[in-house]
């Protein structure tokens, strides 16, 4: 836990991001968002004390002026370091505006929302000392409180809704949701291992697909529980168990179906663990274990983009290859292009990549396979 001392008393200091706490706070309830950045220079927050609305108004010119262009890249490779770069030094200063949150969830400022139910969907239970927020990530909790309750219609479950909380993967990119319902399933498959299942939806479309006995698995206690309440919700209790552990569960499955980090780069928060996993350790560690966990004629069923090989981090072909070294051949595949906003969103500074991209299912076997 970090501390910060405000009227000479120490206070926690909350960030979901892995950001250093700055070493000071001062308090102000009229200041412009170039003071706060020379603050910031100084290592110094700025605790907001004014009106809520104008707050938020703050915060907007805060995010106008951290958002430079970046410098000229020569390779694809530099040009996403230097984006991500980036976004970890715009997303250090924007956090340097702060809010005080009170007992039990409470914001003391004109003009305040009510909180609460957002932050409980955060932390689980209620704080009984004060602690300090930046503004910006109390924002974020508003905004996914009401996309958990609203929830994601998924067209692989015939537009049955997953709800997912802050903290967890929201499968907003339905193509290759799709890709998993469509894909034939091995003959006779009636039990399956969602590895890293997230809000769950992977295991509740194999349930929805026939299979009868499915174990998903997940160490975020966030996604455990975001799982176990969708699982519910959809009526799938009977088919789907949801356990909080690392990888394989005790048992073997007919199909084991696997949706790991696609770009090999480090994770600045818990909910970036979804998409960058460094050295694709992740990958790397179901291809080395899944066999061992396989009925005969088993399968296993990988979701993987080819993002990377467009932003030059990894090479094209590596997937195939690795596939033949850990001794797995492809049975199967099939591929799709993605369909959301940032795919044709021109400013996007990665566009050049997202527009080449396709997803792949690649369901693999193991060579010269013998039962587990």
């Amino acid at each position: 836990m970090h501390t910060l001392i405000l009227h000479q008393t120490p206070i926690e200091y909350r960030n979901e991001s892995s950001q250093k706490p700055p070493q000071n706070v001062q308090e102000s309830a009229q200041i412009s968002a170039e003071q706060i950045l020379q603050a910031a220079k100084n290592n110094t927050a700025t605790l907001w004390r004014g009106d809520f609305h104008q707050g938020k108004q703050l915060l907007a010119a805060l995010k106008k002026r951290v958002r430079k262009p970046s410098k000229p890249a020569a390779t694809p490779a530099e040009i996403f370091h230097k984006h991500r770069l980036a976004q970890s030094q715009q997303s250090r200063e924007i956090n340097m505006l702060l809010v005080e949150v009170g007992v039990n969830f409470t914001v003391d400022l004109p003009r305040a929302p009510d909180v609460q139910a957002a932050l409980l969907d955060v932390y689980g239970v209620a704080n009984t000392e004060a602690f300090l927020l930046p503004f910006n990530q109390l924002l974020g909790f508003i905004g996914a409180h009401e996309w958990h309750k609203q929830g994601v219609p998924i067209s692989a479950l015939g537009g049955d809704k997953i709800h997912v909380p802050f903290g967890v993967f929201s499968p907003l990119r339905g193509e290759y949701l799709d890709l998993v319902q469509q894909i034939r399933l091995p003959e006779n498959c009636h039990t399956a291992f969602d590895i890293g299942t997230g809000s769950g939806v992977l295991a509740a479309i194999l349930a929805r697909r026939g299979v009868a006995n499915i174990i998903a698995t997940d160490n975020n206690p966030r996604a455990v529980l975001c799982a176990r309440e969708n699982i519910a919700r959809l009526g799938l209790v009977n088919q789907i168990k949801v356990l909080q552990q690392d990888f394989f569960p005790d048992g073997v499955a007919n199909v084991i179906v696997c949706n790991p980090p696609w770009l090999p780069a480090k994770p600045t928060s818990a909910v970036e663990t979804a998409l960058y996993d460094p050295n694709h350790s992740m990958l790397h560690g179901v291809l080395r274990e899944a066999a061992a966990h396989l009925a005969a004629d088993g399968e296993l069923w990988l979701i993987m983009s080819d993002l990377a090989e467009h932003l030059g981090l990894r090479d094209s072909g590596s997937l195939q290859q690795w596939f033949a070294e850990y001794g797995w051949h492809i049975a199967a595949q099939s591929h799709t292009v993605p369909s959301h906003r940032k795919a044709t969103d021109e400013r996007d500074p990665l566009a050049f990549a997202r527009q080449k991209e396709c997803t792949y299912l690649y369901c693999l076997q193991k060579n010269s396979f013998q039962a587990a």
